[in-house]
């Protein structure tokens, strides 16, 4: 199939190109690029240079001061905003605030879009999504949930722990899942400083590339009223999907433009170093990794080409869905390791961005659902035979 770039769009990607490269790539070495993510200070800087360029949310509607992009669009200008690490965070569209402002906008009331998704969308606060858990509770088995939300009049009373939670530190609401009495799993709404809510702890992790870095969660009889269940009750699990599916995609766009970044520099450093009497690229054990890097990349690009094709045009099912995560986040990471192995010792090291990407898109592979975990999904639809794969 063809998916063409409509001229509209190819302004917005090269309006975009220019934005990342010119305000945003300068700020990658500032020295509040911390450990567990931008300070805030710096993620209000970059904020106001995405407002200021006209960027800003671009997956949110324009009621809510988006760009309504479809998933299609998407696909083009998130690839242009991960060829920087801070160039997410620049145009709002970083995780987890991407995929909680798409659920809000789908599922949110009226009220509840106002009094979060509205200030969201304008990069004035951020959020996070309190789902996996310590074990034995809710990991990428998401029927282990423990955290319970229990009935007291008209309110619940919330207790659990959730670890792994992006964002956590810093963040001004939670979307929470927790299972109801029943053992339905239902979502919640609640401020970070209301009385019951916890951040224990900030966990130390390989990737750098998100606000709020991840951390540990405590709830401990979280009063939340009936009025902030986000969506219907005993649906957590649905809303779930109504997440997942697009932002597994949506991070398929963004670290396509990382690894696109980290073949670049492999690139540049190939035709510049010269070894054995020749240039670097000339070597076919580098030439041909450049050629594999290549082949990844296009290949990844046409997959979500695909996948936000079937968004626009329908619900983009568990399957493909898993098909997708699966493959870009393996062939993203296979560019970025050989562009590792390119530049040598440069690529151990912080010279260049490489080491940066390196360390970022590993996460990828377990992030939203481990490979393994996707596979074996996959591999029951096959078994099942129940035509939903091989569209």
């Amino acid at each position: 199939m063809d998916y063409p770039i409509s001229e509209p769009l190819r302004a917005l990607q090269v309006r975009a190109r220019a934005f990342i490269a010119d305000e945003i790539i300068p700020m990658e070495r500032d020295p509040r690029c911390t450990p567990h993510g931008p300070t805030e200070a710096l993620r209000a800087e970059l904020i106001a240079k995405g407002r200021q360029a006209g960027l800003l949310s671009s997956h949110v509607s324009e009621e809510f001061g988006g760009l309504g992009l479809n998933h299609a669009a998407k696909a083009v200008l998130f690839e242009e905003a991960g060829y920087s690490p801070l160039g997410p965070v620049a145009l709002n569209i970083a995780a987890p605030d991407e995929g909680n402002m798409h659920l809000l906008e789908m599922v949110a009331t009226p009220a509840q879009k106002e009094r979060w998704l509205r200030p969201l969308a304008a990069g004035a606060i951020r959020s996070c999504f309190c789902m996996t858990e310590p074990a034995p509770g809710a990991g990428a088995d998401p029927g282990m949930l423990l955290t319970q939300a229990v009935k007291d009049g008209d309110d619940y009373l919330i207790s659990g722990e959730k670890w792994f939670i992006t964002g956590a530190e810093g963040a001004s609401f939670a979307i929470i899942m927790a299972k109801l009495e029943s053992g339905e799993a239902t979502m919640f709404l609640a401020d970070m400083d209301s009385p019951g809510i916890k951040v224990e702890r900030m966990m130390d992790s390989l990737d750098s590339c998100f606000p709020g870095g991840h951390g540990v969660v405590s709830f401990d009889h979280l009063r939340v009223p009936a009025a902030d269940i986000l969506g219907e009750p005993g649906q957590g699990f649905r809303y779930a999907q109504v997440r997942l599916s697009p932002a597994r995609l949506t991070h398929c766009m963004r670290w396509l433009g990382a690894a696109r970044r980290a073949h670049d520099v492999a690139t540049a450093y190939a035709r510049s170093r010269q070894a054995f009497g020749k240039q670097l690229g000339a070597h076919e054990g580098v030439g041909f990794m450049l050629a594999d890097n290549e082949i990844d990349l296009h290949a990844t690009r046409l997959v979500i080409a695909h996948c936000a094709w079937v968004l626009d045009q329908e619900y983009l099912g568990k399957h493909e869905s898993s098909v997708a995560k699966v493959f870009s986040s393996e062939a993203i990471w296979r560019v970025v390791d050989r562009c590792v192995q390119i530049l040598g010792g440069q690529g151990v090291t912080h010279e260049t961005v490489v080491a940066r990407i390196f360390a970022d898109v590993r996460a990828f592979r377990v992030y939203d659902g481990p490979s393994e975990v996707h596979r074996w999904s996959i591999a029951r639809t096959i078994l099942r035979g129940d035509g939903s794969h091989g569209r």
